[in-house]
């Protein structure tokens, strides 16, 4: 029941406690400065080649009664609009991009309003922050014209930050720039980016293939699940490898099940705690499991080979548990009692990964010499794997 409730979704603040400088500095990220992971969301315009609505092409008197402006559009206007890169005549037309069209505009202006009504987004920027300043300047009833001419006598200097960040002229793509709330509590990176998605696909209506999120938020969120996916396949091969090394060790399938036995169970436990304490799988836990695996083995192995060199002598299950565990276990108790003393010391750092690291070390050392001292001599007696007492 506990493993099936981990989780590697994990906030970064909490790794530290809140008198330190980077939680308060993380907090005033968020709650004064607009969030502290970066999100980008790409769009795509559609593929569509037919002319955009409410604008078949720039005409040559409208760019030229916006060029009279000099503050506006600069003193080498007429060299743009003479060159090629320019405005066209009215018989070849300028075309511009999609999202300096009515039909673009709006649609950019609702992908914005929805991301920036969520709650675990704090500020966003694209070209719908450009589009408010437009319509601020030359009022609510702006036209594809407008917009054009925004897009393409914008100067160099005010393009560069206003236009640039949120759109590409080679890829024709737009870019919402987000900024996540990394303190909400409610936040759950896998869940809150197939959530987006979702809506931006069904209730906004864009294609999937018009969709990519790119940026800090995503490595981090794939960074995790991973983590994650790769931990419970590297669990299962390394058992299989230990099942085989045992069977090569001990030359009989039921002993080398029996040596298993006890690893399985303290990885389980370890596990399992941690997911009913709702501790999260993040770099530092995820390597708790592989720490149980290679305490318990080593601890199985040196056990099971004093057993089976004590057995003969008397061929008695219960007194060769005696005196193993006055010899080899003995030596185990207190080389685990060394190693957890060791470990324990990381409860006394500020950093709160080290501080789950130490304990749940020390839980697995525990969770590992119990194993093969109690739950290993226990099976060896019941299912007795070296044969029948007293025979030769």
């Amino acid at each position: 029941m506990g493993i099936s409730r981990l989780e590697v979704e994990n906030r970064f603040i909490d790794y530290f406690s809140q008198s330190t400088e980077i939680y308060q500095g993380m907090q005033l990220l968020d709650t004064k400065l607009g969030g502290t992971i970066p999100l980008d969301i790409v769009i795509t315009p559609p593929a569509d080649d037919s002319p955009l609505p409410g604008l078949e092409s720039v005409p040559t008197s409208a760019a030229k009664a916006v060029a009279a402006d000099d503050e506006f559009a600069g003193d080498d206007w007429d060299d743009e609009f003479d060159s090629d890169e320019g405005f066209a005549t009215q018989d070849d037309g300028f075309k511009p991009s999609y999202w300096f069209s009515l039909a673009g505009m709006r649609e950019i202006d609702r992908i914005h309003s929805y991301v920036d009504s969520l709650p675990e987004t704090g500020k966003v920027l694209s070209l719908s922050t450009v589009f408010s300043v437009v319509k601020n300047l030359m009022g609510e009833d702006i036209g594809g014209v407008e917009l054009a001419i925004v897009q393409k006598s914008f100067p160099e200097d005010m393009k560069k930050l206003m236009v640039s960040p949120y759109y590409s002229d080679n890829t024709q793509q737009a870019r919402l720039t987000v900024r996540v709330k990394e303190t909400s509590k409610e936040l759950r990176r896998d869940e809150f980016l197939r959530s987006v998605r979702l809506q931006l696909e069904e209730s906004l209506g864009l294609a999937p293939e018009r969709v990519q999120f790119t940026g800090m938020l995503v490595l981090y969120n794939n960074v995790l699940q991973s983590l994650f996916r790769s931990q419970i396949l590297t669990i299962g091969a390394v058992f299989a490898a230990i099942l085989v090394m045992f069977l090569l060790l001990f030359r009989s399938l039921s002993l080398a099940l029996i040596t298993l036995a006890p690893n399985v169970l303290a990885a389980g436990i370890v596990l399992g705690l941690m997911g009913l304490a709702g501790i999260p799988l993040d770099i530092m836990t995820i390597t708790i499991a592989a720490i149980v695996v290679g305490i318990g083995v080593d601890d199985c192995i040196h056990y099971v080979h004093r057993f089976i060199a004590e057995f003969p002598q008397d061929r008695n299950y219960r007194a060769t548990m005696y005196r193993c565990h006055r010899s080899i276990g003995r030596a185990m108790y207190y080389t685990t009692l060394t190693v957890v003393i060791g470990f324990a010391t990381l409860t006394l750092s500020n950093f709160t990964p080290s501080i789950y690291f130490g304990l749940l070390t020390v839980l697995a050392m525990v969770a590992a010499v119990l194993g093969a001292l109690l739950l290993l001599p226990r099976l060896i007696i019941v299912l007795k794997p070296l044969g029948a007492e007293g025979a030769q």
